[in-house]
């Protein structure tokens, strides 16, 4: 796909509502599947996106999965905005969060609060939700919320993916294909850079480049980095994989002179609270995104 300036106007992206949106999502408590939390909070999802987009334009893909002996109720979350257009994008998240904190020094085996891993995705699309509510674009989009992302043990990708897994082997609209999909996750802490992740420069480089492009137009440059990231296990792949849509990551991560992929300091530990949510970083990656879609993407 070639991308060029449309012209368009574009709307304004309010980081402070993100912040908000990922507030209320940690408040909650760890969104760990079979929780009192895990469900309020896909309760309070839900009310949200069928405000936004209306109650006939939102699914929820209830299912369940056994994962260590243990049937989860797990619940994806689809939300279509301008479903009109036959033209569509998609946009996805995780709203799950780790039912451990392995890399915690001090209490490795509590859920952890997951404000940057899970949380932040989610509240920029929130927050987009809200703004193709008053702004319709000029493409149709497709917000999926995938659970049970993060559920499995270390070294155990058999139990990670669990939404995005079911909802690519049981697809809602059958024969769905966007022209290109776009994972938010982990992008709203402190210190984050976005290098052109792996399998997304093999899945649909031509997107990531207009990304970073735009990004650097934008004077955010250093936040998406120009360097070649690593190749994350995440749910683009398991999308790509199951449904050949060809979808991106923009994800926290850095990688070493030796290859190897390090995530930030408080990856998998309790310091992934409100702490550490910049609004500077969801303000970039909110701006960049509204500006992909209402004003790059030709007709």
């Amino acid at each position: 796909m070639k991308f060029s300036d449309q012209g368009r106007e574009v709307p304004v992206f309010s980081s402070e509502n993100a912040y908000h949106f990922i507030k209320e999502q940690v408040d909650f408590g760890p969104r760990v599947p079979n929780t009192a939390a895990h469900r309020n909070t896909i309760l309070y999802l839900n009310n949200h996106f069928r405000e936004t987009a209306g109650n006939s334009a939102v699914y929820v893909q209830s299912f369940q999965t056994v994962a260590y002996g243990d049937t989860l109720n797990l619940f994806n979350l689809i939300a279509s905005f301008a479903p009109q257009k036959s033209d569509r994008i998609l946009l996805a998240a995780h709203w799950d969060t780790r039912p451990m904190a392995e890399l915690d020094p001090d209490d490795p085996d509590s859920p952890i609060p997951g404000a940057d891993d899970g949380g932040s995705g989610v509240g920029v699309l929130m927050e987009l939700a809200s703004i193709f509510a008053e702004h319709e674009p000029p493409v149709g989009v497709d917000i999926i919320l995938f659970d049970g992302e993060d559920y499995g043990k270390p070294s155990d990708l058999d139990n990670y993916f669990l939404g995005s897994r079911h909802w690519g082997e049981n697809p809602p609209v059958p024969g769905y294909k966007p022209r290109f999909g776009i994972l938010l996750d982990m992008v709203g802490g402190t210190g984050a850079v976005f290098p052109r992740e792996g399998y997304s420069m093999r899945f649909a480089p031509d997107l990531v480049n207009e990304i970073w492009s735009v990004a650097a137009e934008f004077g955010f440059g250093e936040l998406f980095s120009d360097e070649r990231g690593g190749f994350i296990q995440d749910d683009h792949i398991i999308v790509e994989r199951l449904t050949g849509i060809p979808m991106i990551n923009i994800i926290h991560h850095r990688v070493d002179a030796l290859g190897t992929v390090h995530f930030p300091f408080y990856w998998h530990t309790h310091e992934d609270n409100m702490d550490i949510i910049d609004r500077d970083v969801l303000q970039a990656v909110g701006e960049v995104l509204l500006e992909l879609i209402y004003n790059r993407i030709p007709s």
